[in-house]
Order: C-alpha cells, then structure tokens, then sequence
C-alpha cells in the first residue's frame, strides 16, 4: 500500500531530525558524486526491481527535483499562500527517459542548481521563511519545512543508492 501524502512528509523529516537541514543539502551533491564515482554503466543503469529506479534515474530524478523546488522556493519567497502545483516523479521519469539520463550531467545539474537554492535561501530575511505555499496534496508548507523536506529527501534518495550499491534490496 503506498505511503499517504501525509507518511511521506513525516518519513522524509524524520530523516532530518536533531541534524541542520541546509548543511544537508550544501553536502548532498558531494555526497551524490562520492557515489557515483567509479561506477560504470551498467552499475548505474541496472534496476535493483522492476519497479524500482537506477542509479542513473534517481540521479535524474535529484535534478528535475531540484527544478522543481527552485520554482516553489521563488513563487513562495515571492508570493505568501500561494498554491503549489504537485507533479507525477514517475510520469517525469517516464517522459523525460530517466533511464537514459547521464548522471554525470544529472548530477552537475543538481549541483549547480542547489547552489543557487542555498544562496537564495541564505541572501533572503529569515522572517520569509516563514511564508508558505499551498502544496496541491500535502497542504501549506512554509519555506523552513520545505527546507527540512529537501533535505531528507535528499537522505531518502542517497539512502536507496548506497542500498543499490551494495546489493542489498
């Protein structure tokens, strides 16, 4: 039975949990490098299920994320209240082929995009973090919580891929 829009939320801010967000996500891409290094094609195009992504698609995946968030982080900043827009992840994958999506450029895309969310996130007054969008399945989700849910996002997907790495399921 899949997760509630709900389990998901408290799943990923578990993660964060007693730990400072943004220096999780400042070390994310590192840590997402460290992975990918030395891993040839087949290790990181190869699917540890059927249904479950590859290496190669939750690195494409970590970058159309932070697309995403890019845009909420703006709109909310921008504008207080207002409506966030869901998206399907697996629709993304599907139409934007995942499958054969080099990480390494997945990968310079979600660095080079999270730099520029941190440095926004740090340039702006802390009382803006406060501001929150009305996300179309979790509710209203201040820019602090966005903060928190990215970063154990980030865990989550980091988390599958040392999984993958090792054989395990």
């Amino acid at each position: 039975m899949p997760e509630t829009p709900q389990q998901y939320t408290e799943r990923l801010l578990s993660y964060t949990t007693g730990r400072e967000p943004l220096s999780l996500q400042m070390a994310a891409p590192r840590k997402l490098a460290a992975l990918l290094k030395g891993k040839n094609k087949k290790q990181l195009t190869r699917r540890p299920a059927p249904n479950k992504w590859s290496i190669a698609e939750i690195a494409a995946h970590l970058a159309d994320a932070e697309v995403a968030i890019s845009w909420r982080l703006r709109q909310i900043l921008g504008t207080n209240a207002i409506p966030i827009q869901a998206y399907d992840q697996d629709q993304w994958a599907k139409t934007f082929d995942y499958a054969h999506r080099d990480p390494k450029q997945s990968l310079e895309t979600f660095r080079v995009l999270r730099e520029s969310n941190i440095a926004l996130l740090k340039a702006v007054s802390r009382k803006l973090w406060e501001n929150y969008g009305v996300h179309q399945e979790r509710g209203n989700e201040s820019v602090n919580h966005m903060v928190r849910m990215v970063a154990g996002h980030d865990l989550n997907h980091l988390k599958q891929i040392q999984t993958i790495i090792s054989g395990r399921r």
